[in-house]
Parts: structure tokens; sequence; C-alpha cells
């Protein structure tokens, strides 16, 4: 067989793997219900030599849709789908001209086609990127020429938020691409030796940047890497080859957010790994080659159980296969590991594709070698898994179309979104439905339910400019200072129903939707400005009664659970604003002595000195504020002569504020924060009344934009940001009327 040019170290280890000689015994007893349930026949026209297939993924019409690296019309690799059953159906057979030879599978695209590469063929033999439907249609995205787009690439492209699809090059100098659904082809970045070579994408990460590997197994020890869609990289750890393992496989995120993957040899004969979104990289187990299996040539899955599954090429039973048949592996993210499964030759050996998690409950796999023709074998294993739905597309608006995958439905299935009936839903087929979100959705699990049987989805469903609300507030309040440290919110002070000043440091964590309390502020206050740097909170200015206006900085470390007091401001102000750029705070307006202040002064935590900056151009009290990219804006605010929507930019580099766009709705005391490059200002009080409307505000193209309203109008909520959500807590009806316990959270 000629590969043509295709000179890849990992192919060249496989290679002398595949030589090993095998044999065949009987089936050991396991645990596990394993069933053989299709033994390839090449010989009969079936897929040929599962070698690397990686990704094995379910689609739209039920099946499973994977690689060959030999077989079809020609000899060089099929795409072919597989029934659950155990029918396999080639859909297309590669040729010289779309492309050879493909390794390590396809990829599912929110379209329902399937995309992936080839190493080598194309125009100019140096690979392709393609996309194929479940029919067959073939289509060449791009043809790699090995010029500044690279060559050779061996990794499907993945997905991402945007749209489109990314991909790297393997051999020569990496480079990092992007290609639109449609084709459009572009180099986004080309690899440093300092960043690796043989790179490849595994993984789409839950905060939109890509996750992956470069290696050469027979050389450097390699990097893992987190790279942005404009081509960012940034080295995550440095892969020792004694300590870490080399040849980096299978990339995952799990539901706790760190990531997973298998070595392929190294030192032992190969581990699995976890790394931690700052680089913190753990051998979770090492494998030794002998029954606990080795040379993991799979990526991972995860379990409903939270465990991950994968599979070792080697090792397991000595005999009949030379150095072992393979297993498949269980491990918790704690890295407590155990075999599930020893293959034996006569139902498969030596695996090599990802495990599949079907929307049925049950694991579905390909073994390279072994079955009644040695040619591999498609199986599955019941681990005891409930059915399941998963979700085409996991965050959109209200009246966006979610494909949900799945099995059972019919045309009567009904489907929710955090418990709201969507009322416009398509059917195709029994395993596949579309489902508009439904008005008042929020962020949660999707539903579809079929006669009695109701189907969750695995992923949460975001809900796009929409509010949902956390756990009521055990102190009602309006005016209270808040910040985020370390995961949770800290809201402190405020005034209650009594028209009380307190002194309280209600403390509320997201992630568990519960309140506790800390120690409270020494000098109660409310509506003063508040802002984080360091891990400490700093609560300055504010109001000791309705009347009296402090100058008073306080600072909250909850490390220690200590409050202690900082260098005074050095103007007594309440209802100010405050902003944090780098790591000074910018106090802003706000109401004295002098009613409506245009003054703006500067505290420095790690000097404990104050300055004085640029005036605003406007005094007002109440201000919304928020760095967004470099300009700090500071929009509405109550005036002298009333609520405007007067707005300011401030450079911090020419201490200079300028005009920017008015807001056509005037109000004060709302809440606020930047998100995704936005000042995004919710409710607060015009001329006494409260208001409920959301809007944002882009300095990039000038313009308000009117969003989501938030379900309550009222005035002078504590406000913070926080996992690219906007928290607003309590607020009031007006400034001595209900005071409110709710907390509101905003999802752009």
């Amino acid at each position: 067989m000629n590969l043509g040019p295709l000179n890849l170290s990992r192919t060249a280890f496989v290679a002398a793997v595949v030589a090993l000689t095998l044999g065949m015994s009987a089936i050991p007893a396991c645990a596990q219900t394993f069933t053989d349930l299709h033994d390839f026949n090449p010989g009969a026209g079936e897929p040929d030599n599962l070698l690397d297939t990686g990704q094995f993924p379910q689609g739209w019409d039920g099946k499973l849709f994977g690689i060959s690296h030999f077989g079809g019309t020609t000899n060089v690799g099929t795409v072919f789908s597989m029934t659950l059953d155990g029918t396999p159906d080639i859909i297309h057979s590669f040729d010289s001209t779309g492309g050879s030879y493909p390794y390590y599978g396809v990829t599912l695209g929110k379209d329902g086609n399937f995309y992936g590469v080839v190493p080598v063929g194309g125009t100019d033999n140096f690979g392709t990127v393609y996309k194929i439907t479940p029919g067959g249609t073939y289509t060449v995205l791009h043809n790699f020429t090995n010029g500044s787009d690279g060559e050779q690439p061996i990794f499907p492209p993945v997905q991402g938020n945007d749209g489109n699809f990314y991909g790297t090059t393997s051999a020569g100098t990496s480079t990092f691409y992007k290609v639109t659904p449609s084709g459009a082809f572009t180099t986004v970045h080309t690899f440093a030796s300092s960043e690796g070579n043989q790179c490849t994408i595994f993984v789409l990460g839950i905060d939109g940047n890509f996750y992956g590997s470069c290696a050469n197994i027979f050389g450097s020890s390699g990097t893992l890497f987190k790279i942005s869609t404009a081509g960012h990289v940034t080295v995550l750890h440095n892969v020792n080859k004694a300590t870490d393992g080399q040849g980096p496989i299978g990339l995952i995120q799990a539901a706790d957010g760190n990531f997973y993957g298998a070595m392929s040899g190294g030192a032992a004969a190969g581990t699995i790994f976890q790394l931690k979104t700052n680089g913190t990289y753990k051998v979770l187990y090492a494998f030794t080659g002998g029954t606990d299996g080795g040379t993991p040539l799979a990526g991972l899955t995860q379990g409903r159980d939270g465990s991950l599954y994968g599979t070792a090429a080697l090792g397991g039973q000595s005999t009949p296969c030379n150095g072992g048949c393979g297993v498949i592996y269980k491990i918790t993210t704690l890295g407590a590991y155990s075999v599930i499964h020893t293959f034996d030759f006569t139902h498969g050996s030596y695996p090599q594709s990802d495990l599949t998690l079907d929307t049925d409950g049950v694991v579905y796999g390909n073994a390279q070698q072994g079955g009644a023709h040695g040619a591999g074998v498609f199986y599955s294993l019941n681990l005891g898994f409930k059915p399941f739905v998963t979700l085409a597309t996991t965050s959109g608006k209200v009246g966006t179309k979610v494909g949900i995958l799945g099995q059972g439905f019919d045309s009567a299935s009904v489907v929710k979104f955090s418990g709201v009936k969507s009322t416009t839903v398509t059917l195709t087929g029994t395993t596949y439905i579309t489902a508009t979100v439904p008005a008042g959705a929020i962020d949660g699990k999707v539903t579809v339910t079929t006669g009695t049987t109701t189907l969750t989805s695995t992923q949460t469903f975001i809900v796009h400019n929409s509010w949902s609300s956390g756990s009521a507030m055990p102190t009602a309040v309006y005016g209270p200072a808040v910040g985020f440290i370390n995961g949770k919110f800290y809201v402190v002070g405020g005034q209650n129903s009594a028209g009380t000043i307190v002194g309280t440091n209600q403390v509320y964590n997201p992630a568990a939707n519960t309140w506790t309390t800390a120690a409270a502020i020494p000098t109660p206050v409310v509506a003063g400005a508040s802002a984080v740097v360091g891990g400490i909170l700093y609560v300055i200015g504010g109001y000791e009664t309705s009347s009296t206006t402090t100058n008073i900085a306080q600072a909250y470390n909850p490390e220690t659970n200590t409050w202690s007091t900082k260098a005074t401001m050095p103007t007594a102000r309440g209802s100010a604003s405050a902003v944090v750029d780098g790591t000074s705070i910018y106090v802003i307006g706000g109401n004295g002595t002098s009613l409506r202040l245009n003054t703006v002064e500067k505290y420095a935590p790690s000097t404990n000195i104050w300055s004085e900056e640029a005036p605003l151009l406007v005094g007002k009290s109440d201000p919304s504020v928020g760095l967004v990219g470099t300009t700090i804006v500071a929009a509405g605010g109550y005036t002298t002569s009333g609520d405007t929507g007067d707005n300011e930019g401030y450079d911090v580099s020419t201490n200079t504020w300028s005009a920017l766009t008015s807001d056509s709705t005037p109000r004060n005391a709302s809440c606020y924060g930047a998100l995704l490059g936005q000042l995004y200002v919710a409710a607060g009080g015009d001329d006494g009344i409260p208001q409920s409307i959301t809007e944002s505000f882009s300095v990039t193209t000038k313009k308000w934009t009117p969003v989501d309203a938030m379900p309550q109008a009222l005035i002078s909520p504590g406000s913070a940001v926080a996992n690219g959500l906007l928290y607003c807590f309590g607020g009031s009806n007006s400034n001595q009327g209900t005071v409110y316990n709710k907390v509101h959270i905003y999802q752009p």
C-alpha cells in the first residue's frame, strides 16, 4: 500500500502495532452486557481497517456515522453509517480526487451534515476538508496546498459557536484554519515552534475557545493548548514524556469543567490525565500494558453516571493477541480505575474508535481487528444508563428553532424548555424533532414526552436575551453594595422595608442557589459605591442616614471574613458608582453637599492612595457605569434638573471625558454591568417612577439597543456581573416604598 506523501509519526506508530500477530480464544466472563453486533467483512464490500477511526457520532436519522481507513470502490477509505442493530452502509468511497485514507472520524454539524478531513489526495495531494450529507452527497470544501494553509489534516474540524468549523493541519508547520459550511477558507494562525507541531483540535470549550494538543510522538513531548477563534494561542501545559505520557488523544470537557484525555505512550504504556483551564495537569492513571490495558488510541466519553469511559488498544488478556487484545475501561474524575470489558479477538480486538453514548443509553464502538473475518467488529456495551435526548443547539433566544436528537418521537410528542411548552414542533422521523423556544422559557433542561415516556436532555439550554431568578434574599434591601469573589456574591448593607440602613452581609452562591451570611459591615451604608480588586470587596461612601453622606472606604476580605478601613475618599458622597480599570477603582459622580457631583476620584488599593481625575461633563448621581473595551462608560443618572440620558466615555490614558450617544430612556439607580463588549442597563427610576426596560450600549456602533425587559420594574437594586450574566439584587418601587428580596438574572 502506498500512502503517497503522508509522513505522520502516529501512522508509523500505528502501523507497527498493526503488525502484531493475532490469534483466537474463548470469551472471558464480564459484568457488563457486551454484544458483538456485526463482524466487518471487506470481502463482501464492507468497510475495511478501522484504524484510528476516532469519532463515531449519532446522526439525525438515529444511525452512527464513521470512517474506515481502507475499503470502498478504490480501497482508499470510506464514510459509512451503521444502524444500532449492526447493519453497515457505505455512503461514500474516497478517491484521489476528493481525498483518501481518512482518520479520526467525522463531526456532526448543526445542519445535520458531517464534516471531516483526509490527509492525502485532493487537487495538490496534500489533503482536503469535506462535507458529506447523511445520504452520501460529498463536497470538498478546501484542497490543501502546503502553502500558508498547511498540509495533511488528520483530525476532523470542530464547529464553533459562530457556526464556522475550525481545525488544524498536522504535518510540517501546523496551521489553525477556519472554514465555513459553504467552503470559504481562512488560515487563522500558524503555530510557532514554541507552541508545538503536529497540532490537533479536540474540543470546543464552554468558554467558546478550542482546546487541543500539539505532539510529535517520536520527537518532542508536545503541548496542551487553548486557542481562540481569532487564533490567540495559550500554552496551558508542556508535556513531559517521562512523567505525563506522550501522544495526547481524545480531549473532552467534562461536566465539572475540567478537561480529560489519554496519552498513547510515554514512560508508561499510556496515561489518563486531567487538565484544568488554568493549566494544572494531573495524571489520573498510568497503564501498565498488562490486564489493565495499554496504548489508548481513542478518546474519552462521559457517562450518565459522571464517570469517563474509553478503550485501550492493547493489554488485557495476554493471548491470543500478541500484546493483548485491548480493554474497555472506566475511570472517575478522581482517578478510580477499573476494566469493564476485555477483548478476545473472537468478538473484536485492538479498539480505536471513540465510544459513543447513544441517546438510547447504550454505548457503541468499533474494534479494528478480530471478529469472524479478522477485520474488526461493531459492538455495544449496555451499562444500564437510561435513554435521553441531546440538543443540536444549546443556546438561543426565544423563537430559536432547536433540533433535538433522541428516539421514539411521534407527532404527539410534547417538547418543554425548563417546563414551558413549545407550541411549534416539527417531527423528522422518530429520532429527530425541531422545537421553537417558547416565550417565558428560562435556562434549564429540555424534555420530550411521548406517551408516558419523558426523555430529558443531558445539556442545559441557555435562553439568551432572557431573565431568570435566583433564590430570594433573606433580607429585602435596596441600594446594597455587591461584589463577586471566588464564586460567591456578597450583598452588603442597603436599606430595609422599615427604612433602616442595615449592615448585613448576605452571601449568595449561584451554583447552589443558596444564601448564607458573613461578617456585617462595621459602618452600615446605603447607596455606597462598590468594586472588587484582588479578591477584596471595597464599599466606598454612601449614606449613613437619609441625609448624611460619608467618605469612608471599607474593605471586606472573604478569606478571613474580616473588615478593615482604608484611606478616606476625598469627597463625601452617596449614590456614586464605581468601576475597575486594571487595579484602580474609579468612583464616578454621586450626591454630596453640593448636589449632583461631576467628581471622579481614583483609588489605588496597592498604595491606599486617592487621586482626583478629570470630572464628568455633566454632574449626576446613580449613573450606570462599566468598562467597555478600553472606555469607561457612565450612562444616565440624575442631574440637578432631573433624570438624564446623558452618556459619557472616559479614556484612562488621556484622562478625558467625551460625549457618547445619549440614552433615549432617561433614568437613574439602575442595575448595570459590562457584558460581551457592551454596557447593559436594566430597570431604574425615571422621575421616581420605576422602570423595567433593559438596553445595551455598544461603544463600537454607538447605538443603544432594547433587549428583553426585566420582569419587574424597580429602583436601586444592587448589581454585579459574573459568569457572563448580569445579577440584580433587591431594589424597591420608590425611595420610601416596597422593598424587594428578589434576585433577577439576565442572560445576554
